[in-house]
């Protein structure tokens, strides 16, 4: 099943290729649409992931504050989600049939 993070009715990632962790569908970095995500300061600690990094999703001028994260050196036991990220805060993440690409609009170029 093809996974999609949509935030304002734009897609800001797609993947057949999801790692499920906690619930939370991990995006690959080459799924992601980098123009939507903004670095965050935040930072938080998970006891057995390690330590997570968080992004603002910004799509047309509308923000969701650390609504993305990411672990950029997670522990042994979290290796399959390194490099990837996952999504909440105003971010739905949904299953799109396998065959379907982005079938919401991509939002404003920058």
């Amino acid at each position: 099943m093809r996974m999609q993070a949509v935030f304002n009715n734009t897609v800001v990632a797609d993947s057949a290729d999801t790692v499920v962790v906690e619930g939370n569908h991990y995006f690959p970095p080459d799924s992601l649409r980098p123009e939507y995500l903004r670095p965050s300061r935040t930072r938080t600690l998970c006891p057995w992931k390690g330590l997570a990094s968080y992004y603002d999703v910004e799509v047309s001028g509308v923000t969701s504050p650390n609504a993305a994260w990411h672990y950029p050196r997670p522990s042994p036991l979290a290796r399959r989600i390194k490099g990837r990220v996952a999504f909440w805060k105003g971010v739905e993440v949904r299953a799109v049939p396998a065959d379907t690409a982005e079938t919401l609009p991509e939002g404003p170029r920058r």
